[in-house]
């Protein structure tokens, strides 16, 4: 099938896009090498690396659509989201995405794809059946971070330079709320059942939880991984278990994992992984996570419960997104 007419299938399906695995996810991981400009794909059950696409420039950002036939990749150098064949890596279209677009979060509803723009302060909402810019809104200088509410009402936009959060209205496209948070926050993510909503203050060393409901910060988590520098702890990456409970948080030049209980906010632990991890993902069954590991160009297969790594995998240079995929 020809790229044209492969996308075109894709519309037709009409696919909802979210920013979590597909739920018959679990068996390939897809990571975004940032420095080779790569997609290094990773077969879970025998944890070696069967596939290095050639990418874009600077590919950070990375998900599938809920059935795991399209694979989507910010290409941050080029400006562009691609479309691509998670099975053989096919380039199938390319997206406008705005400028610099580092991280996404395509929408519940499937219509749209949310872009944080780096380097133009302001979020963009690309319409995947039209394949162009729908709506784009001003947020704060460099924005990053992004994510949509469960509820779909919501979608919210880090500043890093601003130290705020932008929480846009989704149906009209305007900011409601410009919160202050730590320095730098990198990372936004919403708890399973859409009540919280974790930011990850990475030159502060904190996260902050946030109550949906009344848009307020309620508790400032800070981390003390044993024998590290509290100058090297930096949040980035924050991922929840399916069931809500646990929260892992990728503690980035600390080069440790925090292992969190959400219901408390109690820090159980730290799982000691590769150098500089920056996101990561939680596996369908809740029990192990795949961390990818920016400085040391490698993954930590994680046991959560354990606290444990229980293999280490290699990735191209400069490993920085994962998405799962089956």
């Amino acid at each position: 099938m020809s790229p044209s007419r492969a996308f075109t299938a894709f519309l037709t399906l009409g696919t909802a896009l979210v920013a979590s695995a597909p739920a018959s996810a679990g068996t390939r991981a897809y990571i975004s090498n940032e420095r080779s400009s790569t997609v290094s794909v990773v077969d879970l059950e025998t944890r070696a690396v069967v596939a290095e696409w050639p990418v874009g420039q600077r590919p950070r950002g990375i998900a599938l659509t809920r059935d795991g036939k399209y694979l989507l990749i910010c290409a941050s150098l080029d400006n562009a989201v691609e479309v691509r064949d998670p099975a053989t890596g096919e380039l199938l279209r390319t997206l406008p995405s705005g400028a610099d677009p580092e991280q996404f979060f395509p929408a519940f509803d499937g219509r749209y794809l949310f872009v944080a723009n780096e380097d133009n302060a302001a979020a963009t909402a690309v319409d995947l059946v039209e394949g162009k810019v729908a709506w784009q809104v001003a947020v704060g200088e460099e924005p990053e971070g992004i994510a949509q509410s469960p509820d779909g009402s919501w979608l919210l936009v880090t500043s890093e330079e601003d130290n705020t959060v932008a929480w846009v209205d989704v149906a009209s496209h305007e900011v409601r709320l410009e919160m202050e948070t730590d320095a730098r926050p990198r990372h936004v993510e919403f708890t399973p059942d859409g009540a919280q909503v974790w930011i990850g203050a990475e030159m502060a060393g904190t996260v902050h939880i946030a109550d949906v409901a009344t848009r307020t910060i309620t508790r400032t988590i800070a981390f003390a991984p044993p024998g590290v520098p509290a100058y090297k702890v930096m949040p980035c990456g924050i991922r929840f278990t399916p069931d809500g409970r646990t929260a892992l948080v990728a503690l980035g030049r600390a080069n440790a994992v925090a292992v969190v209980d959400v219901a408390s906010g109690d820090v159980r632990g730290y799982v000691p992984v590769g150098e500089r991890p920056w996101h990561l993902a939680i596996l369908p069954d809740g029990a192990r996570a795949l961390v990818a590991n920016g400085a040391s160009d490698t993954l930590s297969l994680i046991d959560i419960a354990a606290r444990e790594v229980i293999a280490t995998i290699p990735a191209g240079k400069g490993p920085w997104g994962v998405a799962l995929g089956h």
